[in-house]
């Protein structure tokens, strides 16, 4: 299972066959980094962060560089994290909700590892303990918050990214640069599906590491 695990990635790269276009820099921890275009990341611009957990690396890194950053959690180790963690910043925003395709509240199951701090809205590693959280739309989330224009969406959301997706690429909004853990367990081939779907609304596949991709919007 392990040597199957490891052989996956790699046989998404040779199938999808990402194109890198301009500089890519990698942001971040090693456990917590991503990649993006260096054209993406300027001062003034706006960035959408899902999926706090307990390592914010890439997100203050994108304050440093003068973005404005919103992190999207809501799970309760991940807010106390993040509570403890945030510096005093008026370009820095926490919002404890989650991202899915409608508003409700819905229950985010806990990690088969209680040391794990991801909780999952679709259940993918079928436990039975759960709390309950408000969700919402990356769309109505924005009209909430004032935001108009967001350069970066980020979201490593444990499973609810094909859903998020799939409200993005019906109401928007789209981002220049968006980067998806597609979560484990699932099908590839629910993966491949949604590539070739952003693909069809203009997205280029950049970067694959694991199951970090990368893609831009022209």
């Amino acid at each position: 299972m392990r040597r199957i695990a490891t052989t996956l990635p790699v046989l998404m790269h040779a199938i999808l066959r990402p194109r890198p276009d301009g500089k890519l820099i990698r942001l971040g921890s090693d456990y917590g980094g991503w990649w993006v275009p260096e054209r993406s990341v300027g001062e003034g611009r706006t960035a959408y962060c899902a999926g706090a957990g307990e390592d914010i690396s890439f997100d203050l890194e994108l304050l440093a560089r003068g973005i404005k950053v919103t992190v999207f959690d809501p799970t309760p180790r991940a807010i106390d994290y993040v509570q403890r963690t945030a510096p005093q910043d008026p370009n820095f925003r926490f919002e404890p909700v989650g991202w899915w395709d409608s508003e409700q509240t819905l229950r985010f199951y806990a990690p088969r590892n209680e040391a794990h701090v991801s909780h999952s809205a679709v259940n993918l590693q079928r436990t039975d303990r759960f709390f309950e959280a408000q969700v919402s739309t990356v769309r109505e989330l924005a009209k909430k918050l004032d935001d108009t224009d967001i350069e970066i969406i980020k979201m490593d959301i444990e499973g609810a990214e094909y859903a998020v997706l799939s409200s993005l690429m019906d109401q928007g909004p789209l981002p220049s640069t968006l980067c998806m853990e597609f979560d484990q367990p699932e099908s590839i081939f629910k993966t491949i599906a949604a590539v070739r779907d952003l693909r069809r609304h203009g997205y280029s596949l950049r970067h694959i590491e694991g199951w970090n991709y990368t893609f831009t919007r022209d």
